[in-house]
């Protein structure tokens, strides 16, 4: 039992290795690291639509009224299509739309955190102060072009490295937790 876990220990330290680099060339390189997401992204559309059209004319579909792999088909190949050759336009409305969502949070907050003021309650400061956060940064994230893909970066290496922490923590002390 005692190599069953530590394999899963040193596992689980190689998963964390590789969040570790995905979110390192994610930092370094965001406008590669969305130019390939949306090439996997699109890829795996297309050959999913590809898979329902052929599903369609093998089973002959054609005849059952339920069936619609031809139509779901055709649209997984548009989508892919579009995320392929559209990479950009797209990480750009996803940006905004969430950095509009976040001021828009920040906003909602610091209206809360000034009713709160009101009514002489005493953490209406620290409301205050993270509200003003959240808004400014929406508002980085909508005039900086890869900030999303940054910030999903910095995730990733943050959450990495304390799970490789964790993990030979773990490797380290199994010995000890399974007497």
């Amino acid at each position: 039992m005692k190599d069953i876990l530590k394999k899963s220990g040193w596992v689980d330290i190689l998963v964390s290795i590789i969040f570790a680099i995905i979110g390192i060339f994610m930092i370094v390189k965001t406008d590669s690291a969305v130019k390939i997401i949306s090439y996997v992204l699109g890829g795996i559309f297309i050959a999913m639509g590809i898979v329902k059209v052929v599903d369609y004319f093998l089973s002959k579909g054609k005849y059952d009224f339920y069936n619609y792999d031809l139509i779901y088909g055709i649209i997984a190949v548009i989508i892919g299509l579009v995320t392929i050759f559209c990479s950009g336009l797209i990480e750009s409305m996803f940006r905004i739309i969430l950095a509009l969502w976040i001021i828009y949070s920040g906003l909602m907050r610091l209206s809360l955190s000034l009713k709160l003021h009101t009514a002489q309650i005493n953490m209406w400061n620290v409301s205050l102060i993270l509200s003003i956060i959240m808004i400014i940064g929406g508002i980085y994230m909508l005039f900086q072009n890869g900030a999303l893909v940054l910030t999903i970066g910095i995730i990733m290496l943050v959450y990495s490295i304390i799970d490789l922490i964790e993990s030979v923590i773990f490797v380290k002390y199994v010995d000890e937790l399974m007497d």
